[in-house]
């Protein structure tokens, strides 16, 4: 779309302001220095224009052997294992292997952040299988979840809390700290972040379609250090009022989406939809799940119940970076819905959190979309890059109705919001938005290639936004407490 314009990296420094209170005062953000990015004390997720949103390092795959015991179990977990025989899993005795092998393992000398991230990941999905194997067993049995554990042994809870506490997070599986994110190794440790290059470290069903589900997320975010290039170059652009700058950067952050959603569309051959059903079971969380009516106790950490969302491929933070650059975020509509949105921020990383919010901040300060909307041809390539941001929410809606909906009755997300109106709730304000930004652009002043691309975009998105609230008002009947967050 819009080859005439050669898309130049920017020179990126690696402090930026970001304003922390009125107008004028400012703390630094930094992107990930070459020498933090083997510094063994520093964070693993940092986001850096080498590696983005993903670790700092390649995950570590196997734990010393000072930890033989959890490792072991860990292994003998997935329902099927690579030999293809049956795991602990697959007859329900996962529960009583960790009560009968799993000795309580002490976290408090441990500073390793390499270390930290693989024992968080590694406790969190023995946390998930313990607490919901019983779920798992039933479901399979009669396509009811019943109840979960009400309580996670002392072996679990407080390893998991002290690691959870040392690397800034929750003490539940996420999605990048954990179940995704750091959850992958290269089957060639000199070659990429491609599909045939990656395997699992970690899996409940140990499936091809598990693994398939998990990777192409990946997969996906590989494309992130680009993200971030193209992001911190359109906002540079904006602030030195460089249009030909904005429009290249601009442009390259279009093609970047373009990459992703084409990657996010290979989930469909790589993990089939109806074998979902059959892990999702353990990603689920604990709040606003019915398996779970009284939440958790956490042994030796708390006598009071404690509740935490599931993992949740929302909690990715690709999206949310074009939500907040394009200001999108701002336009979100008042509602328990958005109020879920805001609620996963706090289940990202914390320098994640940083970044995004970073973004938002300057986004607005220096007014990137009226900047975009004064030029009626960058105009075009803004309301392009929120239609990429509509075809990724569009593709994970059409993901939960194939993948999820079409499979179970079941209400509520692994995340804990509600299954059939929380992605619309964000897909309907992309739609409307598109079609606002498109009514204010001069089409008397773009170049053909745009005139053609920006009209296309406005007659899909009226038709999208048409079937999108007929969808969901028939599904609405169909699937209960749609109004439960």
């Amino acid at each position: 779309m819009f080859a005439s314009l050669r898309k130049i990296s920017p020179t990126i420094p690696l402090s930026f302001s970001k304003q922390v209170g009125p107008i004028g005062c400012y703390r630094k953000f930094s992107l990930i220095s070459e020498s933090q990015r083997t510094d063994p004390t520093f964070q693993t997720f940092a986001v850096g224009v080498e590696n983005g949103f993903l670790p700092r390092q390649d995950p570590l795959a196997e734990l010393p052997k000072e930890f033989g015991k959890l490792e072991s179990l860990l292994q003998r977990m997935p329902m099927q294992l690579f030999d293809g025989s049956p795991g602990l899993l697959a007859s329900g005795q996962f529960g009583d292997a960790v009560r009968d092998e799993l000795p309580l393992y002490e976290m408090d000398n441990i500073n390793d952040q390499r270390l930290l991230s693989a024992l968080f990941r590694d406790y969190t999905f023995a946390a998930s299988a313990y607490l919901l194997e019983p779920c798992d067993i039933l479901y399979r049995a009669k396509g009811d979840y019943g109840l979960g554990r009400k309580a996670l042994p002392m072996n679990i809870a407080v390893p998991l809390t002290k690691v959870a506490q040392k690397i800034h997070s929750k003490p539940f599986m996420e999605y990048a700290l954990s179940y995704a994110l750091y959850n992958y190794k290269r089957i060639n440790p000199l070659g990429g972040l491609t599909y045939d290059n990656l395997a699992l470290i970690r899996s409940f069903a140990g499936t091809e379609s598990e693994k398939g589900f998990i990777l192409n997320h990946v997969t996906m975010v590989s494309y992130s250090p680009r993200l971030v290039r193209y992001t911190l170059g359109a906002l540079n652009a904006v602030e030195t009022n460089n249009r030909v700058e904005f429009d290249m950067q601009m442009a390259g952050l279009n093609e970047t989406y373009e990459s992703i959603n084409k990657e996010m569309e290979m989930m469909w051959s790589r993990s089939v939809p109806e074998d979902y059903i059959k892990f999702r079971t353990f990603i689920m969380g604990t709040k606003n799940q019915p398996m779970f009516p009284d939440g958790v106790i956490y042994e030796g950490v708390s006598d009071k119940p404690i509740v935490h969302r599931g993992e949740s491929g929302a909690n990715d933070s690709m999206v949310p970076l074009g939500d907040n650059l394009l200001q999108i975020t701002e336009l979100m509509p008042e509602n328990p819905l958005t109020v879920v949105l805001h609620d996963f921020r706090s289940y990202r990383p914390t320098n994640h959190r940083e970044f995004l919010k970073y973004v938002q901040d300057k986004s607005i300060k220096v007014g990137l979309r009226n900047f975009a909307l004064q030029d009626p041809n960058s105009a075009a390539i803004y309301l392009s890059n929120i239609d990429q941001i509509r075809a990724f929410r569009h593709r994970h809606w059409n993901f939960t109705k194939g993948y999820i909906i079409k499979h179970t009755s079941h209400p509520v997300a692994t995340g804990g919001s509600p299954i059939i109106t929380w992605l619309p709730n964000q897909l309907s304000t992309v739609l409307s938005l598109l079609n606002d930004v498109s009514d204010q652009i001069d089409k008397s002043k773009l170049t053909e290639s745009n005139l053609i691309r920006v009209e296309e975009i406005a007659r899909r998105a009226q038709a999208q936004k048409r079937f999108l609230d007929r969808e969901v008002a028939e599904l609405k009947n169909k699937f209960k407490d749609q109004d439960r967050t």
